[in-house]
């Protein structure tokens, strides 16, 4: 079966649609199967003491500024309907409330997400699992009683889900991987297990597709040295490219599972037994 890869734009767009458009690109250049956004209502996911903070950046001086810089809106979201569709591409968001998930309601995206900061949010939760489409539930910072909720919303909408193995740091130290989860998280729900990542590089991601990953999701960036709080845990064009191409390498080396001999092995084995 082949690995759904996903392409995670979130915010390093930095709020310039012509660089989300150069992502967008550059996850078609590479062959993935959908890319992915983030959608915040500023002022529900942040108190206002937060939001009046200070904080340098490319739209300011505060908290604020910085976040409302980041946001793409109605019209920024339109535009990504349409190209990811000229493309043939598909593209989905996570939201990170409520408001942000009814807003991404107007689009036709087969796909939902739940980031692992909102698997303990039930008001979100209960909304997406409402729409019954496809979702992808991430674990990162996850206990399994906080896993064992979220699943248990979900079946109760009889909502097709696959969860994520994460560690959500950024980045993520190699060793950190625990890949041996995926199939403990297999087992235990009885659901596709994916691979939501964060390290630097691209051998744990292709190590997670021999392990028994349905999915993989990478954040990309044109480069990590651009400014944003996700860059450096994000992957480069190059990267990506060779992340696809060692995925689909790793489908074929892993095979069926089934004991068979090849023509070439047939003809080794004239040979050397007679």
């Amino acid at each position: 079966m082949s690995t759904f890869i996903i392409a995670e734009i979130g915010i390093n767009h930095n709020g310039d649609m012509k660089l989300a458009k150069k992502l967008i690109d550059t996850a078609v250049i590479a062959g993935c199967d959908a890319v992915k956004f983030q959608k915040r209502t500023v002022d529900k996911v942040y108190t206002k003491e937060y939001l009046d903070g200070p904080r340098q950046s490319p739209w300011g001086t505060t908290q604020r500024a910085q976040k409302e810089g980041l946001e793409f809106g109605k019209e920024q979201y339109d535009e990504i309907d349409r190209y990811c569709k000229e493309k043939g591409i598909a593209w989905y968001a996570s939201a990170w409330d409520l408001d942000s998930q009814k807003f991404l309601q107007q689009y036709d995206c087969k796909y939902n997400k739940v980031a692992s900061a909102m698997l303990t949010n039930d008001e979100l939760l209960e909304e997406i699992a409402g729409e019954k489409k496809y979702t992808f539930i991430a674990t990162g910072m996850s206990s399994y009683e906080e896993i064992d909720h979220a699943v248990e919303i979900f079946r109760k909408h009889d909502c097709p889900f696959e969860l994520m193995h994460c560690n959500s740091t950024y980045p993520m130290p190699m060793e950190d991987a625990n890949l041996k989860l995926i199939h403990v998280l297999e087992e235990k729900y009885g659901c596709k297990v994916g691979y939501s990542g964060h390290e630097a590089g691209t051998l744990v991601s292709t190590c997670a597709v021999a392990a028994g990953a349905t999915s993989i999701e990478r954040h990309i960036t044109m480069d990590r040295n651009m400014y944003g709080s996700d860059q450096k845990a994000s992957i480069e064009p190059y990267e990506l490219c060779k992340l696809v191409k060692d995925i689909r390498d790793t489908e074929k080396i892993m095979g069926t599972g089934e004991k068979m001999l090849t023509a070439a092995e047939e003809e080794v084995k004239k040979k050397l037994r007679g």
